[in-house]
């Protein structure tokens, strides 16, 4: 029988059979996570990504659906990196996933620097702030949400670290930090190559940005038709609802 006062909850990743394990009282998935995962480029066969920030592991769990590749989930919080290995065990993914519980600032040797073709990032979208309100009682979800254990500067630096010469990293962030994300890619050595928003409703401004970047490519950026999630009627858009729910 169920324990009603369990935080955990079992769902299915959108589009698919795939069970996941949620724990309310840290972070649960949301769109930004699938929309990154159905945005970031693969490797075409075989070959090496890394997700950073991984929480449940949902972005590594709807990439395998798109690539051969091992990939490797880092994430900071015991509570999450556990769930991501559950999650990893019960649908099987053993042989394509590795979770790697650890602050993405003390890899150290834990993973192959430089040798990965993509690496991927839903990372804190929030600095930390002085206001009080900006600020959940949860200090878990605090972790998840505002930069309290690594900067966005962070996040660049080690994923230009990780990825190979000519190699990608994909994100999900919101608009607001463009200026901030497009500063530190460049800092670094990432080049972004494509940009995409997303739109909670036509004529509404976007509440997400995904971008891409190159190591060591050339300038030059292209900006993908925007992504509108809510009709006039409620519902999912048709071009919403193929990115999120087809596999």
């Amino acid at each position: 029988m169920k324990d009603s006062q369990s935080p955990e909850r079992v769902d299915h990743l959108p589009g698919t059979d795939m069970p996941i394990i949620q724990r309310k009282d840290v972070f649960v998935f949301s769109t930004d996570a699938v929309l990154l995962a159905t945005f970031a480029s693969v490797p075409k066969k075989r070959g090496r990504m890394i997700d950073l920030c991984a929480g449940n592991g949902a972005v590594p769990l709807m990439l395998t659906l798109r690539t051969n590749a091992f990939i490797e989930a880092v994430e900071i919080q015991e509570p999450l990196a556990e769930l991501a290995r559950r999650n990893v065990d019960n649908n099987s993914l053993n042989d394509r996933i590795k979770v790697i519980h650890q602050n993405i600032n003390e890899l150290d040797s834990e993973v192959a620097w430089g040798r990965y073709d993509v690496v991927t990032c839903n990372p804190p979208y929030f600095p930390v702030s002085q206001n009080k309100r900006d600020i959940s009682e949860n200090d878990r979800i605090n972790v998840a949400r505002h930069e309290i254990a690594c900067t966005f500067d962070d996040v660049a630096r080690v994923a230009s670290r990780l990825v190979k010469d000519r190699g990608r990293f994909a994100l999900v962030h919101r608009p607001e930090r463009l200026a901030d994300i497009l500063t530190a890619l460049r800092k670094y050595q990432l080049e972004p190559k494509r940009m995409q928003f997303v739109h909670p409703k036509s004529g509404k401004e976007a509440n997400m940005v995904l971008v891409e970047s190159l190591k060591r490519g050339r300038p030059g950026v292209t900006t993908l038709p925007p992504i509108v999630v809510y009709g006039d009627d409620g519902r999912y858009t048709g071009e919403f609802r193929e990115l999120y729910e087809t596999w």
